[in-house]
């Protein structure tokens, strides 16, 4: 089964956004946001344009394995 997380986590003075995968990549954002909905949306808001790794979602786990 495949799973995305987004998360937000406390940074500094805000929070700072995350997106994970099941397949173990995670990407956080470089900036803090003032609140835990704000980071929240922007790290749908990245995910959204990653088209690619939006793609990969869709493949079954053969295809996945025979571009290792």
């Amino acid at each position: 089964m495949t799973t995305v997380t987004l998360s937000a986590s406390p940074k500094g003075n805000g929070y700072q956004a995350t997106i994970s995968f099941s397949d173990g990549v995670s990407i956080s954002s470089a900036e803090a946001f003032p609140s835990i909905g704000e980071a929240v949306a922007a790290a749908a808001t990245k995910l959204i344009n990653m088209p690619d790794r939006l793609t990969e979602l869709d493949r079954p786990p053969s295809e996945l394995d025979a571009g290792s």
